[in-house]
């Protein structure tokens, strides 16, 4: 049998908000619309369906049998179409109760756990699952829908037309060197004295590899690499132990303090990182991104 086009969700809403009150204008206010509106569904509904619903007291309207049957099955359609929604939302990353948040590993230093605060502030239902890696290794997820939003640096390996960026802050790089280092103590220094040194540093794939390949072809040498790690916390542990020196973001000086020293390099070499927000242009009005995005222009005035 074809459902007749008049028998919509809208109609069957306003039908159980009369069945609950028993009165048309109760009914229109619980809805916010008019007495005429609830009057005209009811009737449109009774046309589409081929019977009536109600019969006639006066000015009153008392439900026939009818009425309580559709009732009964309008009150599990309604809800079976809000979970449809609901789950096709989730689904699809709009409005979840988890939102799956991508950085760098350097990012959970101070900047990562801000901006969750600050998110857990505005949404506290909201459950976060932290995922961290390389800029290439999040935009992969990012695009697959694995992750909601990226925190990476704002390089060419994350420029990508499906995707909006929003900039965060800007951060040197400088020489990590453990404290007993000769250059430990300088103002700044030339990275060709270290054309000879060893030297640890991430795989391919993370902005400070790609950063360090471009100071490094800065300083007419290609650096003796001792190590590769895939993350900035253990590259920081070889450093402090004396393995190789490293080119590291500004960013981590609070991690090691004690036995790594950042060393600016002099201005020649002078490059800078530009951390940002990366997000799927299709995910752009989900209440969960608009709640972190918020936090990020926040994060981003602070001085």
């Amino acid at each position: 049998m074809l459902i007749d086009e008049e028998l919509t969700l809208k109609k069957l809403e306003l039908f159980l908000a009369f069945m609950r009150s028993g009165n048309l204008s109760r009914a229109a206010g619980e809805l916010g619309t008019s007495t005429v509106s609830v009057h005209r569904a009811i009737h449109s509904l009774e046309s589409a369906l081929r019977c009536p619903l109600f019969k006639h007291e006066g000015r009153n309207l008392i439900p026939l049998e009818s009425a309580y049957v559709l009732e009964e099955k309008a009150q599990k359609l309604i809800h079976v179409t809000q979970e449809l929604v609901r789950l096709t939302r989730e689904a699809a990353g709009f409005s979840a109760a988890r939102f799956k948040l991508g950085a760098l590993y350097s990012l959970t230093v101070k900047t990562v756990p801000l901006l969750i605060m600050g998110l857990k502030l505005r949404r506290s239902e909201l459950n976060i699952d932290l995922i961290l890696g390389s800029n290439v290794d999040l935009l992969y997820k990012l695009k697959n829908m694995e992750l909601d939003a990226i925190l990476v640096a704002l390089d060419d390996s994350v420029s990508d037309p499906d995707c909006e960026q929003l900039p965060l802050f800007s951060d040197d790089i400088f020489l990590a060197v453990p404290n007993d280092s000769p250059f430990a103590n300088r103002a700044e220094v030339d990275l060709a004295e270290l054309c000879d040194a060893t030297f640890i540093t991430l795989t391919q794939g993370y902005a400070t590899f790609r950063d360090g390949e471009r100071v490094f072809q800065q300083a007419g040498f290609a650096p003796k690499v001792a190590m590769q790690v895939n993350d900035i916390f253990t590259l920081l542990s070889m450093v402090s132990s004396g393995v190789g020196y490293a080119l590291l973001p500004g960013r981590i000086a609070a991690v090691y303090e004690n036995r790594v020293r950042l060393i600016p390099l002099q201005a020649q070499y002078h490059l800078q990182q530009h951390i940002g927000v990366v997000f799927l242009k299709a995910k752009e009005r989900d209440p969960n991104l608009l709640a972190l995005l918020a936090e990020c222009r926040m994060y981003s005035r602070q001085p």
